[in-house]
């Protein structure tokens, strides 16, 4: 029996997020991964009891993948469905981004799946698609003088304070997913095998001879055989339920989402201003993003994190200082969430941990 487990997947650079919108796999023609005859579950597993401990694009995921095999779950959350970065987040994708480090495979192993999985899901082209990645140095003062544009044709959208660039993608290597979307179509799937949400809070994991039989969900024990964490910064409370797991940080990141014109296809990670990071959204949303503070052990609550005024007031006059376009694009949102970071600092750094005992 796993008597605790921890899995946390983190973005390649960037993460972030945009509106919500319905289910996807409930197009018209759309056959879910579970249409056909119901897989039948390993040896074993078809009397497991699964409690997924986090709402997450992790937790949900693991969900999704355990009912494809026939085994269904319960997934508990405070809030519900990607309360926090699974919802927020920005859904930024890169292909090679990692190559050379640890994680280089997996990373590319990631890019594609996100592929599989848009044609898989049936999602539409406003939750998934490939576009281009730009880096853009700009300075503090530019001018959008007439026919500035026809110097920087490679450039779709910055027309102000230009010192220079480079690519950063093509479509063969960017991709982003509405990450909201994916994490509701992923449950979608895992719903139709049996696998169900509980809104509550987890206090605990119920020990037993060394083998998990429980988790304590607001005062009450859900019976479990198999007890996954997937709380992303929030896992860090299994200490304090006697579990050795690795601690996990939160980096809160602010973003605002706006609404230009026209819509618009190239994301810049700028160099100045503060180093905003902008996805436009084939929805017509532009996602800005940036100045994260420093990791912390989160205190906040899923779902009700402060927003500072002060810190989307200086993406949203960055973003406009650079550009014509974005000078006039109306403020739809503002929002901000803590993207789950490892002990050793890095915010692309896996955790995979699993306790077993007999």
């Amino acid at each position: 029996a796993v008597a605790g487990g921890a899995l946390l997947v983190r973005r390649c650079f960037a993460q972030r997020a945009y509106s919500a919108r319905g289910d996807p796999t409930q197009a018209s023609g759309a056959e879910t991964p579970m249409a056909a005859a119901a897989p039948q579950p390993p040896p074993g597993w078809g009397s497991k009891r699964v409690v997924i401990c986090g709402g997450g694009v992790i937790g949900t995921s693991i969900a999704y993948h355990l009912a494809l095999r026939g085994i269904k779950a319960t997934v508990v959350d405070k809030k519900g469905l990607a309360p926090a970065a699974s919802s927020k987040a920005g859904g930024f994708l890169a292909l090679d981004w990692n190559d050379g480090s640890p994680v280089g495979p997996l990373a590319r192993k990631s890019f594609e799946l996100h592929q599989e999985l848009a044609k898989t899901l049936n999602l539409p082209d406003t939750c998934y698609r490939r576009l281009t990645c730009q880096a853009i140095a700009v300075g503090a003062q530019g001018s959008r003088e007439k026919g500035s544009q026809k110097k920087l044709q490679h450039i779709e959208w910055v027309d102000a304070g230009y010192l220079g660039d480079r690519v950063l993608g093509t479509e063969d290597s960017i991709a982003q997913v509405h990450p909201k979307v994916f994490t509701e179509s992923l449950f979608s799937v895992a719903e139709t095998a049996g696998t169900s949400i509980r809104v509550g809070t987890v206090e605990g994991v119920v020990v037993e001879d060394g083998k998990a039989t429980g988790v304590k969900v607001d005062g009450e024990v859900v019976p479990a055989d198999v007890v996954v964490i997937s709380m992303g910064p929030w896992s860090a409370q299994a200490h304090e339920w006697g579990l050795s797991l690795p601690l996990v940080y939160g980096q809160k990141y602010h973003s605002v989402l706006m609404k230009p014109e026209r819509v618009l296809s190239q994301a810049v990670f700028f160099q100045g201003l503060g180093d905003p990071e902008v996805y436009p959204r084939p929805d017509g949303d532009v996602y800005v993003t940036g100045f994260p503070d420093s990791p912390v052990l989160v205190e906040e609550q899923p779902g009700e994190v402060e927003v500072r005024a002060d810190v989307c007031d200086r993406l949203v006059k960055a973003v406009r200082q650079v550009s014509s376009e974005m000078e006039t694009a109306e403020v739809r949102l503002t929002q901000s969430c803590h993207l789950p970071v490892t002990r050793d600092g890095t915010d692309c750094q896996p955790l995979f941990e699993v306790h077993c005992r007999r």
